[in-house]
């Protein structure tokens, strides 16, 4: 087993949400993987307010015992798989929320995307990419896209089809290959 470490980062702490059934499929197709380990960080464990550091997070300059911990368990990681609903065209508030308040924690990292909405959450991943970018996270192309309409039973009993198992290891593939590329940047 490598000493590669992947949070499954579940970002909705929505009542009845339903990434929790979307995150326990990615860790289930992740469980033999010898890349890597994968771990659960769920949102609903580690309660942030609405960001109320007073200095901005790239000083490192936490003030916040919430902060503190959550700066603890990201750095823990190599990378992350952001499981994300599409909320009005974007990724949800509580995982926006999460992400500022951190910089350093998430610099040089990989991460990869999964995503759940009416159009698959393409939209969410898209403007995630856009927020990785500017952490000096490399995100990896591919991507899990569920569809409410063809991934879910009656838009809430989560039952993706057999292709999107495939998928999953090449995100895997991928991740695991740029986290192992990138772990040396951190220790220079």
């Amino acid at each position: 087993m490598t000493d590669l470490t992947i949070a499954v980062i579940l970002g909705s702490t929505r009542p009845g949400r339903n990434g929790k059934a979307v995150a326990d499929w990615v860790l289930e197709q992740a469980r033999e993987r010898t890349g890597a380990r994968y771990e659960l960080v769920d949102l609903q464990d580690f309660p942030l307010p609405h960001l109320d550091e007073a200095v901005p997070p790239a000083m490192g300059q936490y003030a916040g015992e919430h902060t503190k911990a959550w700066a603890e368990k990201i750095a823990s990681y190599d990378g992350y798989v952001f499981v994300t609903p599409e909320y009005n065209h974007s990724t949800s508030g509580v995982l926006k929320n999460a992400i500022d308040y951190l910089y350093a924690e998430w610099n040089n990292k990989a991460a990869g995307f999964v995503s759940y909405g009416s159009l698959g959450g393409a939209r969410a991943i898209e403007h995630l990419r856009g927020i990785c970018s500017e952490l000096q996270i490399a995100h990896v192309r591919t991507q899990l896209s569920f569809s409410l309409f063809t991934d879910f039973e009656n838009f809430s009993a989560f039952t993706p089809g057999d292709r999107h198992a495939a998928g999953a290891g090449n995100l895997f593939d991928q991740l695991e290959a740029w986290a192992g590329a990138l772990k040396p940047l951190r220790s220079a």
